[in-house]
């Protein structure tokens, strides 16, 4: 099978069919063979209802219903899993990205041998300063810590090998930074394409302003994995270290200086009473903490059952 088409979706009961029968006159037209997967994120709605009429009719439709709205990173690992093409698209089932686009991703997957396109809005038509301008921030910062050169790491609209979906591990709400999580997984071949955004057609968004909250905080999440994933005593060993040092030094400061008045006969409050001794103190049990989180976080990777489940790309015999 050439083409796995995903589409996530919630109460988007208005667009399923009129999206169905878009991709299958596009299909169609460009004789390839495919499948849709289409995965109802606990939709309130009919449009399971929907999907399972289609499917009555259909043989390249399939569907995934789960009981309640677990989230859109949910919904594709369940797609993925399920996906059978050797080039994988996904797209949202509100009608703005279009299945135009998809035979020309396809293309370039196979004749550039890119591992990801995603794709980019462009010329957008949703509010300016209530998704524009966030958008246009969140991809900034995903671009500084990932490395990836990407405009529009969260369009729905992008196309993978499949070697790439039956890969990566999505958890939590990380479909935003699938390029990410698969740049750190060895497939480095990650691309962009232009593509249209239409402007929606029924219903309205399902995302409020709080997803670029939850966005930045995943982007802290994947930054801190990817950097520091495979090694942790290598951060907070050094800080833990680094804190201890300071804590000590000063400590050493305190009471030396302690000593000196004493024996010259100064006049000096007790160490107890002088507050930088409980700074000292207190910098000193922090970086023991920090030094002891750092070694149980190697010992739990050492242990870790799944320590030698890595990406091998070729093996020999």
């Amino acid at each position: 099978m050439q083409i796995s088409i995903v589409i996530p979706l919630l109460n988007e009961a208005e667009s399923i069919e009129e999206l169905y029968q878009w991709i299958k006159q596009v299909m169609i037209k460009h004789k390839f063979s495919y499948e849709v997967i289409f995965i109802d994120d606990g939709s309130k709605d009919n449009s399971w209802k929907i999907i399972s009429k289609i499917i009555e009719t259909s043989t390249e439709v399939s569907g995934i219903r789960f009981s309640r709205n677990f989230g859109k990173s949910q919904a594709l690992a369940a797609g993925f899993k399920n996906a059978q093409g050797d080039i994988i698209i996904t797209m949202d089932a509100d009608l703005q990205d279009s299945p135009e686009e998809i035979p020309q991703l396809y293309q370039k997957i196979t004749q550039e041998n890119f591992d990801l396109i995603s794709g980019w809005k462009k010329k957008r038509y949703d509010s300016v300063l209530f998704k524009n301008l966030p958008s246009k921030l969140f991809n900034a910062a995903a671009r500084s810590t990932s490395g990836l050169k990407l405009h529009d790491f969260n369009c729905g609209l992008k196309a993978y090998k499949k070697e790439v979906i039956k890969t990566i591990k999505l958890s939590g709400e990380m479909h935003r930074y699938i390029p990410v999580l698969a740049k750190n997984e060895g497939f480095d071949k990650i691309t962009e394409q232009v593509v249209k955004h239409q402007a929606r057609k029924y219903g309205h968004t399902k995302f409020g302003a709080e997803r670029f909250i939850n966005g930045f905080l995943d982007l802290i999440t994947i930054w801190f994995f990817s950097k520091f994933g495979k090694r942790p005593m290598h951060l907070f060993g050094a800080f833990g270290v680094l804190m201890f040092l300071i804590g000590f030094i000063a400590a050493f400061w305190i009471g030396a200086s302690k000593l000196y008045k004493l024996y010259n006969n100064i006049p000096d409050i007790l160490v107890v009473d002088n507050p930088w001794f409980y700074i000292a103190l207190t910098a000193m049990l922090i970086g023991i903490q920090l030094f002891i989180a750092g070694f149980v976080g190697e010992l739990i990777l050492k242990n870790n059952q799944q320590k030698s489940n890595y990406n091998i790309k070729e093996f020999l015999n």
